[in-house]
């Protein structure tokens, strides 16, 4: 088993610069994800820890040793790529067992770990077949053998889910969990769906142009965001923003974003009294935008009008968009309201979830 540490890692394609300056340290066992949109780095930054690509600056650690010159075979670890990889002509024995046959492991061995891969994984009835035998999710389950039968020290994992259907990848998620939880082995997983990220790592590594912006547990990632970014990628439907002013009136600090104003809760005044008279951007998650009728309890409202535009059942919710003059954004609203589209509605922001974040910087204001 092994911790992962980058250093100051950089890498560039000539003028352009994939990872900037990564330095994160990933623990032995922890299940940690990359995450951020296409182009963000997150694969490069997993292929110079697999050796796939060279590191243009910095240093990458598995375990106590310095990795950057050692080739990708030497470094005990395993990866599933996108593509599943898997050769046509073999069985899926043979494809779980052929990196064990180049370095020269005894054959009574090599058969003990292919089928105790394929136990664990369920695949037992599927060793004498071909890929292309075989659906997009037993593939997916043959790659993800082939990877523990070399028993590495650290799984890398780029996008494995991302030919499943919908079905298929919430199942493969909650297989790959509990293989991390059985095996107790440190993974490093790439995706660029911030719901499997969510859902499936200890900790979540967030990049965007090649920078990390913030490393941190799912639930500190959702409830404190460290700027506009991560606010809008982590959480689905993604938060709404609001360009807003903050005022004084009559004693009270208040939030102006031009087509309704909410006073903002008291114990947080002290922390915005600093930016009275600035501009800043409120962001409210749609689930934390009520029906009035239905509110939880417990919740600090404030109530805005607003037009209904777009009513979208999802039989446990009801995702509503709504309008103001100047805004549009979305609420996500208990099953049994009574909205239709075209209609005046009343809702209820909880100002207890509230995000302020700087004008300039775009950094959450604590």
């Amino acid at each position: 088993m092994a911790s992962v540490t980058y250093r100051n890692v950089t890498k560039r394609f000539g003028d352009v610069t994939a990872v900037s300056d990564l330095s994160l340290e990933i623990e032995d066992k922890e299940f940690l994800v990359f995450v951020g949109p296409s182009g963000c780095g997150k694969s490069t930054s997993l292929r110079m820890l697999a050796g796939l690509e060279e590191i243009t600056a910095g240093e990458i650690l598995i375990g106590d040793r310095v990795v950057n010159d050692v080739p990708p075979k030497d470094r005990d670890i395993a990866m599933v790529f996108q593509s599943y990889a898997l050769y046509p002509h073999m069985t899926c024995y043979d494809n779980m067992a052929f990196g064990l046959k180049l370095r020269k492991i005894p054959k009574q061995e090599i058969d003990s770990r292919v089928k105790e891969a394929a136990e664990i994984l369920g695949i037992e009835h599927l060793l004498d077949r071909k890929p292309k035998q075989l659906s997009g999710g037993q593939r997916q389950r043959v790659a993800v053998g082939r990877a523990i039968v070399r028993e590495p020290n650290v799984f890398l994992m780029d996008e494995p889910l991302s030919n499943l259907d919908a079905k298929l990848r919430v199942q493969a998620r909650a297989e790959i969990s509990k293989l991390h939880h059985r095996l107790g082995t440190t993974f490093i997983y790439v995706t660029h769906d911030q719901v499997e990220a969510m859902t499936m790592g200890t900790r979540i590594a967030v990049l965007k142009d090649g920078i990390l912006q913030q490393c941190d547990t799912p639930q500190e990632l959702y409830d404190y965001p460290a700027n506009v970014f991560v606010g809008g990628f982590i959480g689905s439907p993604a938060m709404n923003f609001f360009d807003a002013t903050l005022i004084e009136q009559n004693g009270d600090i208040v939030l102006d974003c031009k087509d309704f104003q909410i006073s903002v809760p008291e114990e947080r005044r002290d922390m915005y009294r600093g930016y009275l008279g600035q501009e800043v951007i409120a962001g409210v998650r749609p689930e934390h935008v009520h029906d009035p009728e239905f509110t939880p309890p417990g919740i600090k409202p404030a109530l805005v009008e607003t037009k209904v535009d777009v009513t979208e059942l999802m039989g446990n919710e009801v995702i509503t968009y709504l309008e103001t003059e100047h805004t549009s954004f979305l609420g996500r609203f208990d099953p049994r309201t009574n909205v239709k589209i075209g209609m005046t509605k009343t809702v209820a922001f909880d100002l207890s979830r509230m995000h302020l974040f700087d004008k300039d910087t775009e950094k959450a204001i604590r």
